[in-house]
Protein backbone atom coordinates (compact mmCIF):
# COMPACT_ATOMS: atom_id res chain seq x y z
CA UNK A 1 0.00 0.00 0.00
CA UNK A 2 1.15 3.54 -0.75
CA UNK A 3 -0.15 7.06 0.86
CA UNK A 4 -2.99 7.24 -1.29
CA UNK A 5 -4.03 3.94 -0.43
CA UNK A 6 -3.62 4.60 3.21
CA UNK A 7 -5.67 8.46 2.56
CA UNK A 8 -8.37 6.44 0.46
CA UNK A 9 -8.78 4.52 4.24
CA UNK A 10 -8.86 7.53 6.09
CA UNK A 11 -11.85 8.85 3.79
CA UNK A 12 -13.30 5.59 4.10
CA UNK A 13 -13.44 5.72 7.78
CA UNK A 14 -14.46 9.17 7.98
CA UNK A 15 -17.31 8.74 5.93
CA UNK A 16 -18.58 6.57 8.79
CA UNK A 17 -19.38 10.00 11.14
CA UNK A 18 -21.78 11.17 7.83
CA UNK A 19 -24.45 12.74 9.63
CA UNK A 20 -23.17 12.44 13.26
CA UNK A 21 -20.24 15.09 13.62
CA UNK A 22 -21.54 18.78 12.33
CA UNK A 23 -20.85 21.07 12.84
CA UNK A 24 -16.94 19.42 13.23
CA UNK A 25 -15.70 17.96 9.78
CA UNK A 26 -15.59 14.46 8.73
CA UNK A 27 -12.16 13.02 9.95
CA UNK A 28 -10.56 9.33 9.23
CA UNK A 29 -6.95 8.76 10.62
CA UNK A 30 -4.96 5.63 9.96
CA UNK A 31 -1.74 4.76 11.34
CA UNK A 32 0.79 2.50 9.97
CA UNK A 33 4.23 1.27 11.58
CA UNK A 34 6.47 -0.73 9.00
CA UNK A 35 3.78 -0.96 6.17
CA UNK A 36 1.66 -2.30 8.51
CA UNK A 37 -1.72 -0.37 10.25
CA UNK A 38 -1.65 -0.94 14.05
CA UNK A 39 -4.27 1.51 14.39
CA UNK A 40 -7.15 3.71 12.89
CA UNK A 41 -10.23 5.30 13.83
CA UNK A 42 -12.69 7.90 12.64
CA UNK A 43 -14.67 11.46 14.36
CA UNK A 44 -17.64 9.60 15.66
CA UNK A 45 -19.75 12.17 16.96
CA UNK A 46 -20.30 15.57 17.79
CA UNK A 47 -18.40 16.51 21.26
CA UNK A 48 -16.92 12.90 20.58
CA UNK A 49 -13.00 12.26 21.09
CA UNK A 50 -11.03 13.66 17.33
CA UNK A 51 -9.85 10.50 15.00
CA UNK A 52 -6.50 11.61 15.44
CA UNK A 53 -7.17 11.18 19.66
CA UNK A 54 -8.80 8.11 19.60
CA UNK A 55 -6.20 6.48 16.90
CA UNK A 56 -3.27 6.93 18.99
CA UNK A 57 -5.26 5.61 22.56
CA UNK A 58 -5.94 2.77 20.53
CA UNK A 59 -2.41 2.14 19.79
CA UNK A 60 -1.33 -1.06 23.08
CA UNK A 61 2.72 -0.73 22.28
CA UNK A 62 3.01 3.63 22.30
CA UNK A 63 6.78 2.89 22.02
CA UNK A 64 5.67 2.23 18.15
CA UNK A 65 4.49 5.74 17.28
CA UNK A 66 7.49 7.44 17.08
CA UNK A 67 8.30 5.47 14.01
CA UNK A 68 5.46 5.57 12.89
CA UNK A 69 3.69 7.50 9.76
CA UNK A 70 0.02 9.10 10.87
CA UNK A 71 -2.26 9.62 7.89
CA UNK A 72 -4.77 11.94 8.35
CA UNK A 73 -7.49 13.50 5.83
CA UNK A 74 -7.54 17.21 7.34
CA UNK A 75 -5.36 18.95 8.77
CA UNK A 76 -5.08 18.42 12.88
CA UNK A 77 -6.79 21.17 14.67
CA UNK A 78 -4.45 23.49 16.74
CA UNK A 79 -7.05 25.09 19.45
CA UNK A 80 -9.04 24.02 22.39
CA UNK A 81 -12.73 23.16 21.67
CA UNK A 82 -14.56 20.61 23.62
CA UNK A 83 -11.28 18.60 23.41
CA UNK A 84 -7.62 19.59 23.32
CA UNK A 85 -5.75 20.17 20.22
CA UNK A 86 -4.93 16.89 18.55
CA UNK A 87 -1.49 18.63 17.14
CA UNK A 88 -0.49 18.29 20.63
CA UNK A 89 -0.73 14.97 21.03
CA UNK A 90 0.73 13.88 17.99
CA UNK A 91 3.70 15.70 19.45
CA UNK A 92 4.06 14.39 22.31
CA UNK A 93 4.36 11.26 21.16
CA UNK A 94 6.70 12.31 19.12
CA UNK A 95 4.94 10.93 15.56
CA UNK A 96 7.63 10.53 12.89
CA UNK A 97 5.89 11.53 10.01
CA UNK A 98 2.44 13.10 9.40
CA UNK A 99 0.72 12.83 6.12
CA UNK A 100 -2.33 15.51 5.46
CA UNK A 101 -4.56 15.09 2.81
CA UNK A 102 -5.89 18.45 2.73
CA UNK A 103 -5.71 21.78 4.91
CA UNK A 104 -8.62 23.23 7.46
CA UNK A 105 -9.96 26.30 6.13
CA UNK A 106 -11.51 27.01 9.97
CA UNK A 107 -9.88 30.44 10.65
CA UNK A 108 -8.96 28.73 14.37
CA UNK A 109 -6.89 25.96 12.21
CA UNK A 110 -5.81 27.21 8.38
CA UNK A 111 -2.52 25.97 8.37
CA UNK A 112 -0.97 26.21 12.50
CA UNK A 113 -1.59 23.01 12.67
CA UNK A 114 1.03 21.69 10.27
CA UNK A 115 3.07 24.83 10.59
CA UNK A 116 3.01 23.35 15.19
CA UNK A 117 3.93 20.02 13.78
CA UNK A 118 6.64 21.49 11.21
CA UNK A 119 8.18 23.57 14.34
CA UNK A 120 8.49 20.52 16.52
CA UNK A 121 10.83 18.55 14.25
CA UNK A 122 7.81 16.42 12.41
CA UNK A 123 8.01 15.73 8.54
CA UNK A 124 4.80 16.52 7.16
CA UNK A 125 3.33 15.50 3.48
CA UNK A 126 0.40 17.33 2.76
CA UNK A 127 -2.16 17.18 -0.59
CA UNK A 128 -2.65 13.61 -0.72
CA UNK A 129 -5.96 12.81 -2.20
CA UNK A 130 -6.37 16.58 -1.60
CA UNK A 131 -9.31 16.52 -3.56
CA UNK A 132 -11.04 13.64 -2.28
CA UNK A 133 -10.50 15.31 0.98
CA UNK A 134 -11.82 19.08 -0.04
CA UNK A 135 -14.88 16.32 -1.65
CA UNK A 136 -15.29 14.71 1.62
CA UNK A 137 -15.98 18.06 3.87
CA UNK A 138 -17.55 20.18 0.79
CA UNK A 139 -19.96 21.21 3.81
CA UNK A 140 -17.42 22.36 6.37
CA UNK A 141 -15.60 23.79 3.24
CA UNK A 142 -18.60 26.03 2.06
CA UNK A 143 -19.52 27.25 5.21
CA UNK A 144 -16.57 28.63 6.64
CA UNK A 145 -15.39 29.98 3.03
CA UNK A 146 -18.56 31.28 1.85
CA UNK A 147 -19.94 32.22 5.21
CA UNK A 148 -23.01 30.65 4.79
CA UNK A 149 -24.47 26.10 4.78
CA UNK A 150 -23.99 24.01 1.88
CA UNK A 151 -27.18 23.89 0.22
CA UNK A 152 -28.92 20.82 -1.73
CA UNK A 153 -32.24 20.95 -3.46
CA UNK A 154 -33.98 17.85 -3.61
CA UNK A 155 -37.45 17.64 -5.12
CA UNK A 156 -39.97 14.82 -7.11
CA UNK A 157 -41.75 15.95 -10.08
CA UNK A 158 -44.01 13.66 -12.50
CA UNK A 159 -42.38 12.88 -16.03
CA UNK A 160 -44.55 15.93 -17.52
CA UNK A 161 -42.84 18.20 -15.15
CA UNK A 162 -45.07 18.72 -12.15
CA UNK A 163 -44.59 18.89 -8.33
CA UNK A 164 -48.06 18.46 -7.04
CA UNK A 165 -51.52 18.71 -8.30
CA UNK A 166 -54.20 21.34 -8.42
CA UNK A 167 -55.81 21.54 -5.07
CA UNK A 168 -58.99 22.47 -3.73
CA UNK A 169 -59.19 25.14 -0.77
CA UNK A 170 -58.12 22.97 2.41
CA UNK A 171 -57.52 19.86 0.67
CA UNK A 172 -54.16 18.14 2.39
CA UNK A 173 -52.04 15.84 1.61
CA UNK A 174 -49.27 14.24 0.20
CA UNK A 175 -50.23 13.34 -4.01
CA UNK A 176 -46.92 10.76 -3.95
CA UNK A 177 -44.37 10.86 -7.15
CA UNK A 178 -42.11 8.70 -6.50
CA UNK A 179 -42.00 5.02 -5.39
CA UNK A 180 -42.02 3.75 -1.68
CA UNK A 181 -38.30 2.77 -1.89
CA UNK A 182 -37.08 6.09 -3.29
CA UNK A 183 -38.81 7.49 0.14
CA UNK A 184 -36.40 5.40 2.29
CA UNK A 185 -33.35 6.89 0.31
CA UNK A 186 -34.67 10.59 0.23
CA UNK A 187 -35.20 9.57 4.40
CA UNK A 188 -31.12 8.61 3.99
CA UNK A 189 -30.62 11.80 2.42
CA UNK A 190 -32.14 13.82 5.21
CA UNK A 191 -30.33 11.89 7.96
CA UNK A 192 -26.75 13.15 6.02
CA UNK A 193 -27.69 16.76 6.88
CA UNK A 194 -27.94 19.07 9.38
CA UNK A 195 -30.85 20.82 8.87
CA UNK A 196 -33.93 20.79 6.47
CA UNK A 197 -36.01 23.81 4.92
CA UNK A 198 -39.38 23.98 3.60
CA UNK A 199 -41.94 26.76 2.88
CA UNK A 200 -45.51 27.58 4.34
CA UNK A 201 -47.39 26.09 1.32
CA UNK A 202 -45.36 22.74 1.92
CA UNK A 203 -46.50 22.65 5.45
CA UNK A 204 -50.45 23.71 4.87
CA UNK A 205 -50.92 21.09 1.77
CA UNK A 206 -48.54 18.28 2.89
CA UNK A 207 -48.31 18.11 6.57
CA UNK A 208 -45.12 16.31 6.76
CA UNK A 209 -42.92 15.84 9.82
CA UNK A 210 -39.68 15.88 7.84
CA UNK A 211 -37.99 13.35 10.03
CA UNK A 212 -36.06 10.05 8.90
CA UNK A 213 -38.80 7.53 10.09
CA UNK A 214 -37.78 5.63 6.98
CA UNK A 215 -34.07 5.19 7.89
CA UNK A 216 -31.66 4.98 11.26
CA UNK A 217 -30.28 8.38 11.72
CA UNK A 218 -30.13 11.76 13.47
CA UNK A 219 -33.21 14.17 12.41
CA UNK A 220 -32.21 17.24 10.80
CA UNK A 221 -32.95 20.34 11.94
CA UNK A 222 -36.47 21.50 10.50
CA UNK A 223 -36.50 24.82 9.47
CA UNK A 224 -40.25 26.60 8.02
CA UNK A 225 -40.92 29.61 6.25
CA UNK A 226 -43.81 31.40 7.34
CA UNK A 227 -43.59 35.09 6.99
CA UNK A 228 -46.39 35.75 8.30
CA UNK A 229 -47.64 32.90 10.99
CA UNK A 230 -50.13 31.16 9.10
CA UNK A 231 -49.54 27.98 9.48
CA UNK A 232 -51.77 26.19 12.38
CA UNK A 233 -50.17 25.32 16.26
CA UNK A 234 -51.42 21.44 15.02
CA UNK A 235 -48.77 20.66 12.44
CA UNK A 236 -46.24 17.63 12.24
CA UNK A 237 -43.38 19.93 12.32
CA UNK A 238 -43.59 21.12 16.08
CA UNK A 239 -43.45 17.69 17.30
CA UNK A 240 -41.14 17.23 19.75
CA UNK A 241 -39.07 15.03 17.25
CA UNK A 242 -36.69 17.54 16.20
CA UNK A 243 -36.20 21.24 16.93
CA UNK A 244 -38.13 23.25 14.69
CA UNK A 245 -36.71 26.93 13.60
CA UNK A 246 -39.74 29.18 11.94
CA UNK A 247 -38.41 32.20 9.98
CA UNK A 248 -40.91 35.15 10.20
CA UNK A 249 -41.84 38.49 10.81
CA UNK A 250 -43.41 38.75 13.70
CA UNK A 251 -41.81 37.71 16.60
CA UNK A 252 -39.07 36.47 18.24
CA UNK A 253 -40.15 33.53 20.89
CA UNK A 254 -38.69 29.85 21.88
CA UNK A 255 -40.92 27.42 23.46
CA UNK A 256 -39.56 24.20 24.04
CA UNK A 257 -38.20 23.00 20.49
CA UNK A 258 -39.47 25.68 18.67
CA UNK A 259 -37.68 28.83 17.57
CA UNK A 260 -39.41 31.84 16.30
CA UNK A 261 -37.19 34.08 14.63
CA UNK A 262 -37.69 37.41 13.45
CA UNK A 263 -36.10 38.53 10.32
CA UNK A 264 -37.07 41.77 8.11
CA UNK A 265 -37.47 39.91 4.80
CA UNK A 266 -37.63 36.28 4.49
CA UNK A 267 -34.96 36.04 1.36
CA UNK A 268 -32.63 33.22 0.81
CA UNK A 269 -29.63 35.79 2.16
CA UNK A 270 -31.48 36.41 4.85
CA UNK A 271 -31.82 32.73 6.21
CA UNK A 272 -28.53 31.75 5.07
CA UNK A 273 -27.15 34.05 7.20
CA UNK A 274 -29.39 33.02 9.97
CA UNK A 275 -28.85 29.67 9.52
CA UNK A 276 -24.28 30.56 9.85
CA UNK A 277 -24.80 32.35 12.75
CA UNK A 278 -26.42 28.96 14.37
CA UNK A 279 -23.57 26.72 13.03
CA UNK A 280 -25.49 24.79 10.79
CA UNK A 281 -23.38 23.37 8.05
CA UNK A 282 -25.80 22.55 5.65
CA UNK A 283 -29.30 22.63 4.07
CA UNK A 284 -32.25 20.41 2.71
CA UNK A 285 -33.82 22.33 0.50
CA UNK A 286 -37.23 20.19 -0.13
CA UNK A 287 -39.47 22.34 -1.31
CA UNK A 288 -42.38 23.73 -2.38
CA UNK A 289 -41.54 24.94 -5.77
CA UNK A 290 -41.37 28.83 -5.22
CA UNK A 291 -39.17 28.02 -2.67
CA UNK A 292 -37.27 26.14 -4.61
CA UNK A 293 -37.05 28.62 -7.17
CA UNK A 294 -35.61 31.68 -5.17
CA UNK A 295 -32.12 29.46 -3.85
CA UNK A 296 -32.09 28.76 -8.32
CA UNK A 297 -32.98 32.27 -9.08
CA UNK A 298 -30.58 33.96 -6.42
CA UNK A 299 -27.35 31.18 -7.45
CA UNK A 300 -27.33 30.43 -3.56
CA UNK A 301 -27.39 26.25 -4.04
CA UNK A 302 -24.68 23.69 -4.17
CA UNK A 303 -26.10 20.46 -5.55
CA UNK A 304 -29.70 19.93 -6.80
CA UNK A 305 -30.96 15.96 -6.66
CA UNK A 306 -34.08 15.57 -8.76
CA UNK A 307 -36.59 12.42 -8.80
CA UNK A 308 -38.52 11.78 -11.67
CA UNK A 309 -41.24 9.76 -11.09
CA UNK A 310 -43.24 7.30 -13.48
CA UNK A 311 -46.91 9.25 -13.00
CA UNK A 312 -47.87 12.32 -15.34
CA UNK A 313 -51.01 14.31 -13.50
CA UNK A 314 -51.45 16.20 -17.32
CA UNK A 315 -51.86 19.64 -14.72
CA UNK A 316 -50.69 20.77 -11.75
CA UNK A 317 -47.81 22.98 -10.11
CA UNK A 318 -45.11 23.27 -12.34
CA UNK A 319 -41.67 22.05 -11.16
CA UNK A 320 -38.67 24.21 -10.72
CA UNK A 321 -36.34 24.75 -13.64
CA UNK A 322 -32.32 24.03 -13.42
CA UNK A 323 -30.84 24.95 -16.91
CA UNK A 324 -27.93 23.07 -16.36
CA UNK A 325 -27.02 19.48 -17.71
CA UNK A 326 -27.07 16.58 -14.87
CA UNK A 327 -23.54 15.43 -14.01
CA UNK A 328 -25.23 11.83 -13.10
CA UNK A 329 -28.60 10.16 -13.25
CA UNK A 330 -29.47 6.50 -12.35
CA UNK A 331 -32.64 4.68 -12.24
CA UNK A 332 -33.58 3.95 -8.59
CA UNK A 333 -36.90 1.49 -8.75
CA UNK A 334 -39.74 2.61 -11.15
CA UNK A 335 -37.85 6.10 -10.65
CA UNK A 336 -35.06 8.33 -12.62
CA UNK A 337 -32.96 10.77 -10.22
CA UNK A 338 -30.79 13.30 -11.38
CA UNK A 339 -27.73 14.84 -9.54
CA UNK A 340 -27.01 18.41 -10.39
CA UNK A 341 -23.73 21.15 -9.00
CA UNK A 342 -24.35 24.83 -9.87
CA UNK A 343 -20.07 24.60 -10.25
Amino acid sequence: MNDSDYMQRCIDLALLGKGMVAPNPMVGCVIVHNKRIISEAFHMHFGSSHAENSAIELVEDKSLLAESTVYISLEPCAHFGKTPPCVDLLIKYKIKKVVVGCRDSNPLVAGKGIEKLIKSGIEVIEGVLEDECKELNKRFFTFHEKKRPYVILKWAQTNDGYLDKLREKGEVGSNWISAPETKALVHKWRSEEQSILVGRNTIINDNPSLTVREYKGENPIRIVIDSQLQISSDVNIYSEEAPTIVFNRLKNELKENIEWVKISETSTANILEELYKRNILSVFVEGGSRTLQYFIIDNVWDEARVIVGDISFGEGIKAPVINKVPYDNYKFGSDMIYYYKRK
